[in-house]
């Protein structure tokens, strides 16, 4: 993609806070949507690639997400920062991928092989030591990622919201706060829970 000369319109909009870009955008300016675009299409590229670990589906997902935002921006109500509303649509669009991909509708887990077994009950271990990094980093193999990643998309979406920032995205507490606007607390607290379900989740492919 050849990249255009930045005017000085454009160079005064990349300085603008996002609060700014989005209001410009529900008044139709398409040179604000272009920079909240190239503000974020590369974390949003980041995030859908850890989860769906492939990265022609990441490029697909980054594009429709973006297609929703540009679709559904005046429905913004502004009671949440730009960027929790933005990885929401990332994530949702993401797991209903997953869903897709894998055929998480028809398929239990239960239907995983006796070799999806030893795999299953790594990351259940995984997740059980709180002093851990993130389970994606035990999932090295394709099998391993299509049961977190079947495993994570039946939680309810405030689980698996909070699981993908935490043990995916590798966020800090304190910025898994900031995004979602809770306490520290509470993000402990829902991460202890989202890991909980996501280890009785497993325990369905453990023999």
């Amino acid at each position: 993609m050849q990249t255009q000369p930045v005017n000085k319109t454009d160079k005064d909009t990349i300085t603008i806070d996002d609060l700014t870009l989005v209001r410009k955008c529900k008044a139709g300016d398409t040179v604000a949507m272009k920079h909240l675009i190239l503000r974020y299409q590369d974390r949003i590229y980041n995030l859908t690639h850890k989860i769906c670990q492939n990265p022609e589906d990441a490029a697909e997902l980054t594009q429709e997400t973006f297609v929703k935002v540009i679709q559904s921006i005046r429905k913004f109500k502004e009671n949440s920062s730009f960027y929790t509303w933005l990885f929401r649509i990332a994530v949702n669009l993401t797991i209903n991928h997953c869903r897709r991909k894998f055929r998480i509708s028809t398929r239990s887990l239960d239907a995983f092989s006796e070799g999806d077994e030893g795999k299953a009950r790594q990351l259940k271990h995984y997740l059980a030591d709180s002093s851990a990094a993130d389970p994606a980093l035990v999932a090295q193999d394709r099998e391993s990622v299509e049961i977190l990643n079947a495993s994570i998309a039946q939680l309810d979406e405030k689980q698996r919201t909070i699981l993908v920032l935490r043990d995916i995205e590798g966020m800090p507490y304190a910025k898994i706060a900031d995004t979602l606007e809770v306490e520290i607390g509470t993000v402990k607290s829902r991460i202890s829970r989202a890991r909980k379900s996501l280890r009785e989740i497993l325990d369905s492919v453990i023999k």
